[in-house]
């Protein structure tokens, strides 16, 4: 008689202590919370196939520029005779800021958007259940919009530096202030300065009220910073930019329309309502911005300040003040001339107001995301 074979006992897993989610190493976390390359071009994606927006998008941006920009060009071929060239000096301020203020009100519509979408086509649930970061989720939008709407406001603000460069009349040699005093071009204000004291004679002409000839000159007592802000405003009014300008009013409007991407991501991930976020946001910025850059409220300086349209006028580049007429040409900042009537904030101050509404509502938008129940 055979005896059986006792059986194997079955191999057990290899006892381990379960993951503890606090020692999770930071690089790991930071791994998780930053937005994939998949994720952005989803996100991508998601706002391309919103035809309806993204034609929109298309025809405020580019829509002028070609329109204005082609009629005048159109106009010129036909009949040169009437219609002059169709880049003329004022022209190219006038258009930037065209482009900088639809491009904000394009960008926080989209933004708006961008934070809401998923809640509204009922996604954010299912998104949630597939363990993805929800600051990854948010993130993601971040580049998504910005691909969007940046590469669209540079092209038209290609085809005007274009036009104004290549189909303009010949540029003056200089400067003509009043009774047909001519000065040269592109002069600092230390340099005017010393213009003025070679040429008391004709400073005494070109700047009204007469001047005393003997010293540095004055006028009315405010020093030659009176005298430098006429001289712009005759500068810009008869040249074309040069190069180094235009890529400061570029720069400017890439900015301006970038802020307002972020502010309406954020204010839209808050509450959760494109309508409502679009609607308030634009409101704030074409009617309240306005009312506290123009108008000194006592006692509620420093809180005007804080709003960042009036920081970005103080912001706002020399090429862009002439067409505004809003409280002159202020002090220089980074090459920017303040376009506000109000006192101008300090350098430092203007900086950390932009930084903060990019910054504070990015956080703000990427919080609500991050705590709204799925």
């Amino acid at each position: 008689m055979t005896s059986t074979a006792p059986a194997a006992e079955p191999l057990l897993p290899e006892r381990r202590s379960p993951a503890q989610p606090g020692r999770t190493p930071i690089a790991r976390r930071l791994a998780a919370a930053l937005p994939t390359w998949p994720l952005i071009a989803t996100r991508h994606l998601e706002l391309r196939k919103r035809r309806g927006l993204m034609i929109v998008a298309g025809v405020v941006t580019l829509g002028p520029t070609v329109l204005i920009l082609g009629l005048r060009l159109a106009f010129h071929l036909f009949d040169p005779a009437h219609y002059g060239p169709a880049g003329y000096p004022g022209q190219f301020a006038t258009m930037a800021s065209l482009q900088a203020g639809l491009g904000l009100i394009i960008a926080i519509v989209v933004g708006a958007t961008a934070g809401t979408s998923d809640l509204n086509d009922g996604m954010f649930r299912h998104l949630v259940i597939t363990g993805r970061s929800r600051l990854a989720l948010y993130l993601a939008r971040i580049p998504a919009g910005l691909a969007i709407l940046l590469p669209a406001v540079a092209l038209a603000f290609t085809m005007l530096c274009l036009v104004t460069s290549y189909e303009s009349e010949p540029q003056p040699t200089s400067v003509t202030m009043n009774a047909n005093v001519t000065i040269p071009p592109y002069l600092g204000q230390a340099q005017l300065q010393a213009w003025t004291r070679q040429h008391p004679r004709q400073a005494a002409e070109a700047f009204q009220p007469a001047v005393d000839l003997i010293g540095p000159r004055s006028v009315s007592g405010s020093g030659t910073a009176t005298d430098y802000t006429d001289y712009l405003k005759n500068e810009v009014s008869q040249f074309n930019p040069p190069v180094n300008e235009m890529a400061k009013v570029g720069l400017w409007v890439e900015l301006e329309v970038g802020i307002g991407y972020l502010v309406g991501l954020g204010l839209g991930s808050l509450t959760g309502q494109r309508a409502v976020s679009s609607i308030l946001l634009l409101g704030f910025e074409l009617i309240v911005t306005p009312i506290l850059a123009t108008v000194a409220i006592p006692y509620f300086l420093d809180g005007q300040r804080l709003d960042f349209g009036v920081a970005m006028d103080q912001l706002r580049p020399l090429w862009l003040v002439a067409s505004t007429d809003v409280g002159g040409i202020g002090n220089v900042v980074f090459g920017g001339q303040g376009a506000a009537r109000i006192p101008p904030m300090p350098t430092w101050a203007m900086i950390s107001v932009i930084a903060g509404w990019i910054v504070g509502w990015s956080a703000i938008g990427a919080w609500r995301m991050m705590t709204r129940d799925a």
